[in-house]
C-alpha cells in the first residue's frame, strides 16, 4: 500500500538532516550539462537505483521545503500522482527545470520593483538572456546581492555628495563604505541611514532652541519634535517650523 501524501510529508521532514541533495554545480558556459541529480540517504544513491518508496520521499522533502515556488510544487505533485518513472524523470531532469520556471518568475519580480537600480537590472537581464537553469539559479543566490551592493554604494556616494548632509550622516555613511560588504551597505540605508539623519536633526533643532529670538510658538514646537521619531524630526525641519512662524 503506498503511503499517504501527509505521512510522506511528515516522513521527508523527519529526515530532512540524513536526506541531502545534491545539486550540479553552476554551469560557466552554455554548452555545459548538468548532471544527474543524486540523494544521498545513508550512502550515495542515483536516482535510477531509488526504489519506489525512496523517490517518494526525496519528492515528499522538496514539497516540504519551504522555499519551493509553484512550478516545483505542482511538478513534484505531478510526479507523485504518476508512475515510478513520473517520479524518477522529476529528480533527474524536471525539478531542476521547473526550478528555473520559479527563478524565472523572481527575476521577473525583481526586475518590475521600483527600487531595483542599474546594476540589479543589468545582472538580472543578462541572467534572464543565458536563461538557463543555472545563470538563473547563480543570479538569485549571489549575483542579485552583489548587484545590490554596486547599486547600494553607488547611492551612498550620492548621499555623501549632498550639501545637506549632516556629521552623523556623513559619519555612517562612511562606516558602511568602509566595511564595503553587501550587508553593511544595505543595512546603512535600510536602518543607519534613517537614524543618522534624525541625530542631524536633533542637533539642528537644537541649534533652533539656542536662539533667543524665536517666538514662543516655535519654540514650543521645537520642544515638542526633539524628542519626537525620525520622521517627526524630518517633517518639522522641512515643514512644521514655517507653518508656526508663517
Amino acid at each position: 500500500m503506498r503511503p499517504t501524501r501527509a505521512a510522506l510529508l511528515v516522513a521527508a521532514t523527519a529526515l530532512t538532516p540524513a536526506l541531502l541533495f545534491t545539486t550540479p554545480a553552476f554551469a560557466t558556459g552554455s554548452t555545459a550539462t548538468a548532471t544527474a541529480t543524486t540523494v544521498t540517504a545513508t550512502s550515495e544513491t542515483p536516482v535510477d537505483e531509488m526504489s519506489e518508496d525512496d523517490l517518494r520521499v526525496a519528492i515528499a522533502r522538496i514539497l516540504a521545503d519551504e522555499d519551493s515556488g509553484k512550478a516545483v510544487v505542482r511538478e513534484a505533485n505531478r510526479a507523485l500522482d504518476g508512475t515510478v518513472e513520473d517520479m524518477r524523470a522529476f529528480l533527474e531532469t524536471g525539478y531542476r527545470l521547473a526550478q528555473a520556471e520559479d527563478d524565472r518568475v523572481e527575476i521577473f519580480r525583481i526586475l518590475g520593483a521600483e527600487d531595483s537600480g542599474k546594476a540589479v537590472v543589468r545582472e538580472a537581464t543578462k541572467a534572464l538572456e543565458t536563461d538557463t537553469p543555472e545563470a538563473l539559479r547563480a543570479f538569485l543566490e549571489t549575483g542579485y546581492r552583489l548587484a545590490q551592493a554596486e547599486d547600494d554604494r553607488v547611492e551612498i556616494f550620492r548621499i555623501l555628495g549632498a550639501e545637506d548632509s549632516g556629521k552623523a550622516v556623513v559619519r555612517e555613511a562612511t562606516k558602511a563604505l568602509e566595511t564595503d560588504t553587501p550587508e553593511a551597505l544595505r543595512a546603512f540605508l535600510e536602518t543607519g541611514y534613517r537614524l543618522a539623519q534624525a541625530e542631524d536633526d536633533r542637533v539642528e533643532i537644537f541649534r533652533i532652541l539656542a536662539d533667543p529670538t524665536i517666538s514662543d510658538a516655535l519654540r514650543t514646537a521645537a520642544e515638542n519634535a526633539i524628542d519626537g521619531t525620525p520622521e517627526e524630526l524630518r517633517y518639522f525641519l522641512e515643514v512644521g517650523q514655517y507653518e508656526v512662524d508663517g
